[in-house]
Formats: structure tokens, C-alpha cells, sequence
């Protein structure tokens, strides 16, 4: 099966590609099990926010389990690929159709640029 995934005029094989958390953002796990994504506010609009509205420095995106459980796999090891066949695994029917959904999930993480690919 080939996805294609236009990637700065160029397309590729999704499946092959390997994706990988930007350096700046970071991965927040609770004792229950929620995964948030920590994005910090540097943009000029967002730092005036942060000192004069007394804002928080940073934003946390809470992921749903779908999203947690493929977001804490993306290493810069893995492609995506083998991501479908750990979701596969892992939630099993629950997640079917599962390259579509995970297909979606990347374009959505990749259009918010917080992963970059390898």
C-alpha cells in the first residue's frame, strides 16, 4: 500500500518516513495514564502575554489515549509503519481503521510543526 505524504513539494512514502518530536517541546506523563505535550510560548505576542497578563509559560495539549500511545512511541527510530503495528497491537479493533486514523494524526502533529521528520 503506498501513502503518499507531500512533504515541501516532494512526495514520499508516509509508511517509510520517520517522525520525531521537535527538541523544544516535551512529553508530560500523569500517575493515570494522560500524556499532554508541552509547547512553550516564545512567539512575541505570547512572551507579552506570559509578563505582563501573567499567562503560563508554557501550553499543555492533553492527547487523547490514541494519541498518548503513538505520540510516547514517536522516538526518531521508528517508521511510521512500525507505529501502525504497535497501535495495531496495542488497541487492536478498537483503532481500525488504523492507517487512516494514524495517516490524520501525523498530518494534524505535522501542521501544528511539532514533530519534524527524519
Amino acid at each position: 500500500m503506498g501513502l503518499l505524504f507531500h512533504l515541501k513539494k516532494e512526495k514520499r512514502n508516509l509508511l517509510l518516513m520517520v517522525p520525531r518530536i521537535k527538541e523544544k517541546y516535551r512529553l508530560e506523563r500523569l500517575d493515570n495514564g494522560t500524556v499532554f505535550l508541552v509547547i512553550p510560548r516564545t512567539n512575541p505576542i505570547e512572551r507579552f502575554s506570559v509578563r505582563f497578563l501573567k499567562q503560563p509559560q508554557e501550553r499543555k495539549v492533553k492527547l487523547d489515549q490514541l494519541g498518548s500511545f503513538v505520540i510516547s512511541h514517536i522516538n526518531g527510530k521508528r517508521p511510521v509503519n512500525e507505529l501502525a503495528a504497535l497501535v495495531e497491537e496495542r488497541f487492536g479493533k478498537s483503532a481500525a481503521p488504523v492507517l487512516p486514523r494514524l495517516v490524520k494524526f501525523m498530518q494534524i502533529i505535522e501542521a501544528n510543526g511539532w514533530i519534524e521528520w527524519k
